[in-house]
């Protein structure tokens, strides 16, 4: 396009905008156009960012936990998994589980994320006894536990339906979903890079089953693979859709492939142009799920924090344990502390607020860091 026609574009988007008019299809395949400013997107997704959170940016204290790399699925994008007999393979024990959760708990943890192989030698108790174990012993620790892939594993295990499992996973101390194993929607895709992995319907009956019973979850998207734009928009959209019906998305997490280590690993991972890019519209499509994360571990701390005036409102947390993105080559650290986190955000002009899984501000005793309560509830859609 001629820059004539990218500018008058670019107005009438604006303008939709400004009078909070939703965008298309149309609009958002033009924004994700290398020829069209990416400042003047990114300025754009700041002006929505700004409406719906003000000027703080959020983080929170967690730390991850993967119960097993063992897993029965071959997704060409992952470098995480292990076959059975692979001598990185593992599977952790009850008293591996209760460390874990003590060393969480000692350091301040509000939060575990908890995700991991689908180990066809360990039965759904195995899984059930993660959170019931972990809930038992530290039942301050919020639980967001499972992807929509694992749990369709689950109900393949016990013949039991989504809603079933949901209602027994929340009984064992399950709080939220994660986003995770949405990868992208759009079949010329997803039958590509994880073919026979829970599919796009089961990812939304899970999410959608999960509001339903009251259950809150993330939601995510892996871009820069073999993806076009037409597929990324087509994700976002889908997700708009549901949380249209729903509600039920806290915060969408755009996630950069990292090809290292995987059967990928030609491909060049996302710039962080990119990345800020996706960032930004994101938030102009998402109209309706609140915040927008800029999760560090993948876009870099540098690109993360930039992020933060692209549209993103939330830099994620402490992180400690994260093996996933690491295995495919993530270089970022293992671990923020929360001080270098608060001066991020700072630095980045906003106002660093801590908040739990569900988006409750945390209140620190100043003389012990690991004491704890609740405040107020911060503004979620």
């Amino acid at each position: 396009m001629i820059a004539t026609e990218i500018n008058a574009r670019l107005r009438t988007i604006r303008d939709k905008v400004e009078s909070q008019e939703r965008l298309t299809m149309d609009d958002g395949l033009f924004l994700y156009q290398p020829d069209v400013p990416l400042h003047e997107v990114g300025e754009l997704a700041d002006l929505v960012r700004q409406r719906m959170n003000g000027n703080v940016a959020y983080y929170n204290i967690n730390t991850h936990l993967n119960p097993t790399n063992v897993c029965v699925y071959r997704c060409r994008f992952c470098a995480f998994r292990a076959d059975l007999r692979d001598p990185k393979g593992y599977a952790m024990d009850d008293e591996q589980v209760i460390a874990r959760g003590q060393e969480a708990t000692d350091n301040g943890c509000t939060e575990m994320h908890i995700v991991g192989g689908l180990h066809h030698q360990r039965p759904y108790e195995w899984y059930r006894g993660v959170l019931s174990t972990l809930s038992e012993n530290f039942p301050k620790l919020h639980l967001k536990a499972w992807t929509p892939v694992e749990i369709n594993w689950f109900e393949f295990q016990t013949k039991n339906s989504t809603e079933w499992v949901m209602n027994d996973m929340r009984e064992a101390g399950l709080g939220s979903l994660p986003g995770g194993g949405a990868e992208i929607f759009h079949p010329e895709v997803r039958d590509e890079i994880c073919e026979h992995k829970a599919n796009t319907h089961a990812w939304f009956h899970t999410h959608r089953t999960a509001h339903q019973l009251g259950i809150r979850s993330n939601c995510t998207m892996l871009y820069g693979h073999i993806e076009k734009a037409y597929h990324r928009v087509d994700h976002l959209l889908r997700l708009r859709e549901l949380q249209d019906e729903t509600g039920g998305f806290q915060v969408f997490i755009p996630l950069a492939f990292h090809p290292e280590n995987t059967k990928l690993s030609h491909l060049k991972k996302p710039s962080a142009l990119d990345d800020l890019r996706n960032v930004a519209v994101s938030r102009l499509l998402l109209d309706n799920i609140q915040h927008i994360k800029a999760y560090w571990i993948m876009l870099g701390i540098g690109t993360a924090q930039t992020a933060l005036s692209y549209g993103a409102d939330d830099i994620d947390g402490t992180v400690r344990h994260e093996l996933i993105y690491h295995d495919a080559g993530a270089t970022t650290p293992e671990f923020l502390s929360v001080d270098r986190i608060r001066e991020l955000i700072i630095e980045a002009g906003r106002v660093p607020v801590e908040r739990n899984t569900i988006y409750q501000e945390v209140i620190r005793d100043p003389n012990d860091f690991s004491n704890w309560s609740i405040g107020e509830t911060l503004p979620v859609s």
